[in-house]
């Protein structure tokens, strides 16, 4: 055993380490190469810097007596540690700086509904018993928006923190100043420190192997790489310095787990320099972009509030000659204060309040039949957002693919004779763990064929996994390698010696065959996987021998090149035959053909040595001796495995491109693989050329940034890539516009989830991608994304509904407004008023309209623009036009209680537009008690137009497009039961004391109801003949232009705020705007 010594120069050609410690960069690891100088027969120096040294030979020197540590190792002394890092703390990952309660909250844009709440106390004046309402609603949804927006901003960076579960907290030191191996925090340990690991340990730096000190080192680390079988290290040198980490087999990294064995490494890299580290960084970097209906929420908002604003302007203006009226008792500022209350009264007609609120309930109620589907949603946006999608970027394994490894091919030898050999094919079912499934062959059964006897006990002995049924999960389970797991299904599949299963419960059926076996035949002891033979061992005896030490056999499994070298005969039946070079030929021959093209099947060799020397010659503990005891082997067959695509996928893909969907496979696997898949799922056709459709990680590097670009766009297939690559991709694909969903499961996934528009976690990935990601797939499965897909697309559909629905209603309240200012006619409607058929009222139906059945053709449509406005074009025009209607009606109604009621006054037309000038003294109004025109029956009236024609509204609202004779309203009873809500509720405000006092209103007669009715009732009539316009002649047109937008490389999105509006917009309109963008926010939108 040699040292390592810091500092310390071999006496002959070797390494150095040295350790470059200084305040700014005290956790850089320098590294030269020693050799011999030519010209002077010496040491000449070649100095290369490098964070994982992975193309240095490191070189043990030899101990002198005395020397510290397990077998002479040593590392550098406390003493220099405590120098080196004098100041700094270079292991501990620098925590994440958070913002402090406070800064949370003054982030999350209450100003403009401060502004909002002033006004709100403002226009309902001090002397009205309603003047608490409004506030009163506002304040509560301030005090809600600060406390989601806080509990979301926490949201976010718990992603970042959950990477601390990964951190190790301890670790094992050599150094020369203590005697033997150490336990320290790992914070504490620096590079250049000799670090050493074991079976079970967390690695607590990035560590370059110097040593292993057992036959095989195994790390699981794919909380890394995403890969879940264990990575067999070495300590040779890697000379490729572009190694991605799946390739880096001298290297352990820090957080991975070791699977078996022991080892001792020199710590190169440390804290936010290690590669977990570096996962910390790129997710502390990204900033999280707003998904599309948020950003047209937030358009709609500023369109509205610029809109408003001119309104607003204009009332007021146009009635400054009515600001010195005798009403306002001659004073020209009570006057003008008084229509700026008319304008504030606009602005709270012009808002659909309700609508965060409808919004929010319908992606929650999508959240749910999301969840039923196995698509669990973290972030409600991202619902939405999923109906837009473009691009899938899916891993591979256990998305595409199940992750249980399954053995699907396997032969045996049938014939040897004459110098070749025939070989009997098998093919099983089953795509999964569970021990059920066909051994195929046209001539016979699995058990009729005696070669498949010895096949079937290699198999369960060589072995240390084992099935087990999950009874909470109610699946099959691997316990071990996910390779030896498929070899125990596959005995189970086999069942050679027809073992009745009938009777056995599931947890007993998991390795009944297995047990069989194992009662017949006792293993002793196991020769370990080493990388030099590529393969391992078991030495059995029967558990009834003839004689001591007869019928004693060992049972090999590996690589088949390195296994079949080693075969000097083949397994024919029940006897052995000669291997002769043509026969071992035509057996690689078929390996290579299953190992290639359209299968890329991962082929075990399968033999036996009939006549083991005896266990007591056999030295154990010298593992490079195992080869000699595997030698004289006769072949008995060879099985193919692999990581099978999922059942369903294929179709689910197929849908995705009617869609207009492109799927496009991410994996850490290499690219023949990851190619075979693509073909066997549908993404490549069996025959297609896949040049520039399919790059691997180093490939996608070697390109152009412009190039790189043009293959996000076209390719399908991206293997052997590493985190960034992910990143990468995304950002690219952004470029172009693209709405792109990322799935991953481990920590090396999280950047890209977190920067992804919708970023999908599988329910058994890391707790770091869980947090980083949008939704969560409980199942793993790719079928699940496209159910959440059309979902997202039929709630957006919904969604347009109630939308234009609630637009229509505000825009009849604006106009109900804007006519009564422009004409002077007496308010029709009041702000407490607006605000309950806003919240309430309408709110209701609209919800309801979030339950509406989706199209039959909505997965046959391609994606939509994300840049489409919510309300344009012709809809608008539609929506206008009934929103006109509603003011119109709801006017007149006032109107007509005025003009034409029994009940009424019965003034004229002209009276009612000049009342604000009635008096006692003036003779236009003689007989006339001014106070009627503060009556609350024409606002009643008013109010109950309003409403009924919104309930009309609402019917309309089941189809776009479609009559109500083809759709009527019950195909959505949600809908008909909120509309009888809503009415209930109206009467409630009308009947029940004291709702009639704070909300203006009283109870109508008979005939008044009656009124009502036939004002509200056609809209019914009007809607339908603007649906059959849409019908006949504008789909055809808007259909042509929608298939006609392409893509184009969109600005960067940097954050949106409302506070960059104009100054007038927050004072009135752009008060209510920004009120309800914040609305959105306060309920998790915006």
């Amino acid at each position: 055993m040699g040292r390592l010594a810091r500092g310390g120069w071999h006496r002959e050609a070797g390494t150095k380490v040295g350790h470059q410690a200084t305040r700014q960069r005290p956790w850089v690891v320098h590294c030269q190469i020693v050799t011999p100088s030519p010209s002077e027969g010496g040491l000449a120096e070649r100095p290369r810097i490098t964070h994982l040294c992975l193309s240095v030979t490191w070189v043990l020197c030899l101990p002198s007596a005395g020397e510290n540590g397990p077998g002479g190792l040593r590392g550098h002394p406390s003493s220099e540690w405590e120098g080196s890092v004098v100041g700094a703390q270079p292991h501990a990952c620098s925590p994440f700086p958070g913002k402090s309660l406070w800064e949370l909250v003054l982030e999350q844009r209450c100003f403009p509904m401060l502004v909002r709440l002033v006004l709100a106390w403002f226009e309902e004046g001090e002397e009205t018993t309603t003047a608490f309402v409004e506030p009163l609603v506002i304040m509560l949804i301030l005090v809600a928006n600060a406390i989601v927006g806080v509990w979301q901003e926490r949201n976010a960076e718990s992603a970042i923190e959950a990477l601390k579960e990964y951190e190790p907290d301890m670790g094992k030191v050599i150094r020369s100043d203590r005697r033997g191996v150490q336990r320290i925090r790992a914070r504490d340990i620096v590079p250049g420190d000799i670090v050493e690991v074991a079976v079970g340990d967390k690695v607590p730096a990035d560590l370059r192997l110097i040593e292993i000190k057992s036959t095989t080192l195994r790390v699981d680390q794919s909380i890394l790489t995403g890969e879940s079988v264990s990575v067999t290290k070495h300590t040779e040198a890697i000379p490729d310095p572009r190694a991605v980490n799946q390739d880096k087999k001298n290297m352990l990294f820090s957080g991975t787990n070791i699977a078996s064995g022991k080892a001792v490494g020199v710590a190169v890299a440390i804290g936010l320099h290690t590669e977990l580290g570096k996962i910390r960084s790129q997710m502390a970097a990204v900033e999280p972009e707003r998904t599309p209906l948020q950003r047209k929420l937030d358009e709609f908002g500023r369109q509205l509030s610029h809109a408003i604003s001119v309104i607003c302007v204009a009332v007021w203006v146009i009635n400054i000659g009515h600001f010195a009226d005798p009403a306002h008792g001659g004073s020209w500022l009570r006057g003008a204060v008084y229509y700026f209350k008319i304008a504030v009264a606009l602005a709270v007609a012009a808002i659909p309040e309700g609508l965060p609120a409808v919004i929010t309930t319908c992606l929650a109620l999508g959240t749910r039949r999301m969840a039923r589907k196995n698509a669990i949603v973290r972030s409600l946006p991202s619902v939405e957002t999923l109906g837009c999608t473009s691009v899938i970027c899916s891993d591979k394994t256990g998305t595409l693919t199940t992750n249980q490894m399954s053995v699907c091919r396997m032969f045996v030898v049938a014939e040897a004779e004459a110098g070749s050999c025939l070989l009997h094919e098998f093919t099983i079912s089953g795509t999964t763990y569970t021990p059920e499934g066909e051994v195929a062959r046209p001539c016979g059964g699995a058990n009729q064929f005696d070669g498949l006897v010895e096949l079937a006990t290699i198999c369960a002995l060589c072995n240390d996994s084992a099935l087990d049924y999950n009874e909470a999960k109610g699946v099959y389970e691997k316990v071990g390698e996910a390779t030896e797991t498929a070899l125990t299904c596959l005995v189970e599949k086999m069942n050679v010696f027809d073992t009745d299963l009938q009777a056995l419960s599931r947890v007993e059926r998991a390795g009944a065959c297995n047990a069989v076996i194992k009662q017949l035949v006792r293993k002793e002891f196991t020769l370990e996987f080493s990388r030099d033979r590529k393969s391992m061992s078991v030495y059995c005896t029967p558990t009834r021998p003839h004689a001591a030490g007869q019928g004693s056999k060992m049972f090999v499994k590996g690589a088949p090149e390195s296994v079949i070298e080693r075969c000097s005969s083949v397994r024919v039946g029940s006897r052995t035959a000669p291997l002769t070079a043509t026969s071992r030929e035509q057996i690689l021959a078929k390996i290579r053909d299953w190992g290639s093209g359209s299968d890329t099947l991962r082929c075990l060799a399968l033999a036996t040595r009939d006549v083991p020397p005896r266990k007591e010659d056999m030295e154990l503990d010298d593992c490079s001796k195992f080869v000699q005891y595997e030698t004289d082997l006769t072949f008995v067959g060879c099985v193919g495995m692999l990581d099978p695509p999922r059942p369903e996928v294929a179709g689910c893909i197929a849908r995705c491109r009617r869609a207009g969907i492109r799927v496009v496979m991410i994996t850490g696997d290499n690219k023949g693989t990851a190619v075979a898949i693509c073909r066997r799922l549908g993404i490549f056709g069996d025959t297609e050329d896949v040049a520039a459709k399919a790059y691997t990680g180093r490939e996608f590097d070697d390109l152009s940034p412009e190039q790189q670009r043009h293959a996000c766009r076209t390719a399908c297939c991206f293997a052997r890539v590493e985190p960034t690559h992910k990143s990468r991709i995304v950002e690219n694909l952004q470029s172009f516009n693209e709405i792109t969903a990322m799935t991953g499961d481990g920590v090396n996934d999280a950047p890209a989830l977190k920067k992804a528009e919708i970023g999908i976690a599988m329910g058994s990935g890391t707790a770091v991608a869980k947090s980083a990601a949008e939704m969560v797939l409980s199942d793993d499965n790719f079928a699940s994304i496209v159910a959440a897909v059309e979902e997202g697309r039929a709630i957006y559909s919904n969604m347009k509904q109630f939308i234009r629905y609630l637009i229509s209603s505000n825009v009849g309240e604006v106009v109900c407004i804007f006519l009564t200012a422009i004409l002077g006619l007496p308010e029709a409607l009041i702000p407490v008023q607006l605000l309950w058929v806003n919240l309430v009222t309408d709110g209701l139906p609209a919800t309801a309209l979030g339950f509406n059945p989706p199209d039959l053709d909505i997965m046959e449509k391609l994606p939509r623009n994300p840049r489409e406005a919510l309300i344009s074009g012709w809809l608008f025009f539609r929506y206008l036009a009934i929103g006109v209607y509603v003011g119109l009606a709801t006017v007149a109604a006032a109107t007509w209680w005025f003009l034409c009621d029994a009940e009424g006054p019965h003034v004229n037309f002209y009276q009612l537009r000049n009342f604000l000038k009635c008096s006692e003294d003036n003779p236009l109004f003689a007989g006339i008690d001014c106070e009627v025109f503060e009556s609350r029956f024409p606002t009643t009236m008013a109010l109950s137009v309003l409403v009924t024609i919104e309930m009309c509204n609402a019917l309309n609202s089941v189809s776009e497009n479609q009559s109500l004779l083809r759709m009527p309203p019950w195909m959505n009873p949600w809908l008909l039961a909120a509309v009888a809500m809503s009415m209930a509720l109206h009467f409630l405000i009308l009947l029940v004391p004291p709702l009639p006092l704070v909300f203006q209103v009283t109870p109508l007669s008979g005939r008044q109801w009656v009124v009502v009715l036939q004002i509200s009732l056609p809209v019914i009539l009007l809607d339908e003949a603007l649906k059959y316009l849409s019908r006949k002649h504008v789909d055809g047109i808007l259909g042509t232009v929608s298939q006609a937008w392409s893509r184009q490389p969109r600005p960067p999105l940097g954050p949106q705020t409302t506070l960059g509006w104009p100054l007038w917009c927050h004072l009135v309109g752009g008060a209510r705007g920004a009120f309800f963008v914040s609305e959105l926010t306060a309920l998790g939108l915006s």
